[in-house]
């Protein structure tokens, strides 16, 4: 029984979509029964790499969500609206949808999921988070017999990169941008990547799949690795770290398991740790439970090829269905969003964590006393305080804590900053 799908956008990913579709030989025999029966587009006018004959491609997108003899809706358009709308409009309509939209789904998979439990449909997002690496169903399915404690990943390709390249060639943030940018792997207005905020779309879907409780985007704290700069770089280097944007979701300690820290931040990672060595556009996520312990996923985490990979894989699935149970409004829970409740997420104040910290001070006797009396009335024990050397007139200090409250350490550098010897603290890192 041919399964006849729309494809909602034809950039890269859906240009990729296709290309694997009408091309199934020597794959999965499951691919020879799907027909790409639309394909919504913004404009007929640019030129595409695939071809289709005249009228499947169309510029009505609601047409297709609209199509009786369509199943599968394929939203590959990217971006909020009408994304979401279209999402909406194909579920009411009984149609299963597949999505590579992170950021639709962490902002509105709460509304989404809701309306396609009652309609009796899937949405399937396998593509959202690590392009094709295989993160999402493995959370649901191959893990779901553990209770998971921590999901740490680097699951946004650029500022992987640049934060690669930045210890390779010891070069700022801003040259390295730069280069990004001309290479492709950088977008013209990066803010959603190197601010951290792709990372927090996608680790709020993963929490929301290892913790079996739903996530609001807005409670993922999130910095990007504007301030970092090639001196902590250089510094994390000698201390036996590199530098990481990490997007983390942690069981609270002694709570109970829906209690979660949920954040993304630049992160000095030890060397011997297995997300260390994942340099360049890759990604990889590692994921801890009871009883597995740890496992890693790693791969492309973008690109054509690989986040097709992910999209095609999600439509099988649904077709394998279709055709072994026909239409049924039993939802299959090992692919569907069955959980209804919200996570209570750990205020970013009472996490506790290791620091970096650098300080600029005026070379003047007592500065480091005073800053180990300072942290020591606000119960935040240091591993280390080392004073580096200068720049220009003023001394470079470096500080390690041991874990320590977030709110403590972040009063001790309010009063740090009124002491007239200190200039200037231009970086404070998290440590794992």
């Amino acid at each position: 029984m041919a399964v006849k799908i729309g494809l909602l956008g034809l950039g890269t990913v859906g240009t990729g979509t296709a290309e694997i579709l009408l091309d199934p030989t020597g794959r999965n025999p499951l691919l020879g029964d799907i027909t790409i029966t639309k394909v919504g587009v913004r404009s007929l006018d640019k030129p595409r790499q695939v071809q289709f004959v005249e009228g499947v491609i169309t510029t009505d997108l609601e047409s297709i969500v609209n199509d009786p003899d369509i199943a599968i809706v394929v939203e590959l358009l990217g971006g909020l609206e009408p994304a979401r709308s279209l999402i909406l409009q194909a579920i009411a309509n009984k149609k299963h949808v597949v999505t590579a939209n992170k950021a639709v789904m962490a902002r509105h998979g709460d509304e989404i999921y809701a309306a396609a439990n009652e309609a009796g449909v899937y949405v399937l997002l396998e593509a959202a988070v690590g392009g094709g690496i295989p993160i999402i169903k493995p959370l649901k399915q191959s893990l779901g017999a553990n209770r998971i404690t921590s999901i740490i990943g680097i699951i946004n390709g650029t500022t992987n990169y640049i934060l690669s390249k930045m210890t390779a060639d010891g070069a700022d943030f801003g040259e390295v941008l730069t280069e990004a940018q001309q290479l492709g792997y950088a977008e013209a207005d990066p803010t959603a990547d190197v601010d951290g905020l792709d990372a927090a779309d996608k680790i709020a879907i993963l929490a929301s799949l290892g913790f079996g409780g739903r996530v609001k985007r807005e409670d993922v704290h999130c910095e990007g690795i504007r301030q970092v700069t090639a001196a902590d770089i250089t510094y994390a280097e000698q201390l036996g770290f590199v530098i990481k944007l990490l997007a983390i979701a942690k069981g609270t300690e002694g709570a109970n398991s829906q209690q979660l820290q949920l954040r993304v931040h630049p992160t000095l990672v030890p060397k011997d740790h297995p997300l260390a060595s994942i340099n360049g556009v890759y990604n990889a996520v590692l994921v801890e439970g009871n009883p597995l312990g740890q496992v890693m996923f790693f791969g492309p985490g973008a690109g054509a090829g690989p986040t097709a990979s992910a999209v095609v894989s999600d439509i099988m699935n649904i077709v394998a269905i279709l055709q072994s149970s026909g239409v049924s409004t039993t939802l299959d829970p090992l692919l569907s969003c069955v959980h209804q409740h919200f996570c209570q997420i750990t205020p970013i104040e009472a996490i506790k964590t290791r620091f970096y910290t650098r300080f600029l001070s005026r070379d003047v006797p007592g500065v480091i006393g005073y800053l180990g009396i300072t942290f020591g009335n606000n119960e935040v024990s240091l591993e280390s305080v080392v004073q580096i050397g200068f720049q220009g007139e003023l001394a470079e200090i470096v500080v390690v804590t041991h874990h320590v409250c977030e709110g403590n350490f972040r009063t001790a550098l309010d009063e740090i900053r009124n002491l007239e010897a200190i200039d200037s603290i231009p970086s404070i890192l998290r440590v794992l």
